[in-house]
């Protein structure tokens, strides 16, 4: 297959191209610029402007088996000030608007569109079961993640596929949120956040890769389909279990006063909530997780 990544040099993108020209696809990472560094043979970069229009990168999408939408302003890292959400917000509007563009102008577009999402479509559910048939909730990402999906679906055809990948916590040493959380652990000094009773839905990186390989390859996995592990944990019951995969205490707990005074609202909406969400419609259709429980993904990821 020809497949085309957008968001071509984060901690997710990077990664599944890799497994992809692995398996002898031929892969084409579009990034804001061409400079970022293919990573093995059948990697192709090139640059893109992702404003919301077409541009003359759109030959990349003519002819194409599928698209793969990574692309999109990072949510964490940053205090959330107005102009930051909004970046948050266009960054994957735009993005996602130039891809359909392109394939609805395609004379012959591809049969899949892959496109990012995230389980905080749902908001803040506390210890509710969540699968793809609960509705949308009403916070900031939420809504993000509303018109992110909307915006996608616009491209479904008889001709092209869509699906919406909600994705959880991907966990990973080398990125993301457990790249983070590591310090503290490693010193002794990890713990809960907060009360703890939050759920945690996450995914081990291996099997968020897989489970999109199959997605590529599935005619039945269209619209929304849950990227997190069939058993979610609470934040404590996380915490707990990387300190054993690490061999250290994890009894030092973070306030949730003190992460607010520090990060302001997006606190709550990432560390202080989340949901319980399961991976059901990808488990109906039948895919297969190598990680379903976390002690396991966590001895793979720091055994081995």
């Amino acid at each position: 297959m020809n497949i085309v990544i957008t968001g071509g040099s984060g901690f997710l993108a990077q990664p599944l191209a890799r497994t992809l020209a692995a398996d002898a696809h031929a892969v084409v990472l579009l990034s804001r610029t061409a400079t970022t560094t293919p990573a093995a043979r059948g990697i192709r970069c090139a640059a893109w402007t992702p404003d919301g229009t077409a541009g003359d990168w759109a030959h990349e999408i003519d002819g194409a088996d599928a698209v793969v939408n990574l692309a999109g302003e990072p949510i964490a890292g940053l205090r959330w000030s107005p102009a930051r959400k909004q970046r948050i917000l266009d960054s994957r509007i735009l993005a996602t608007r130039s891809l359909v563009l392109a394939i609805r102008a395609s004379a012959s577009p591809p049969s899949a569109l892959i496109s990012g999402s995230a389980v905080g479509y749902y908001g803040p559910l506390g210890d509710e079961v969540v699968t793809e048939r609960t509705p949308a909730g009403h916070d900031f990402l939420a809504i993000v993640c509303t018109r992110w999906e909307e915006e996608a679906l616009r491209a479904a055809s008889a001709a092209t596929r869509v699906a919406c990948i909600r994705t959880g916590l991907v966990i990973e040493k080398d990125g993301g949120a457990l790249k983070k959380m590591l310090p503290s652990f490693a010193f002794g000094a990890g713990g809960r956040l907060g009360s703890g009773r939050q759920y945690w839905p996450w995914i081990h990186r291996q099997d968020w890769i897989d489970l999109v390989r199959w997605t590529l390859q599935a005619p039945s996995a269209s619209g929304p389909l849950n990227a997190t592990a069939p058993h979610p944990v609470t934040n404590a019951a996380f915490a707990r279990a990387l300190g054993r995969a690490l061999h250290r205490p994890a009894f030092m707990p973070a306030p949730a006063i003190a992460l607010r005074l520090v990060l302001g609202e997006m606190a709550d909406a990432l560390l202080l909530s989340g949901q319980r969400a399961v991976p059901a419609r990808a488990e109906a259709l039948g895919f297969t997780f190598r990680y379903p429980r976390l002690d396991d993904a966590l001895h793979a990821i720091f055994e081995y």
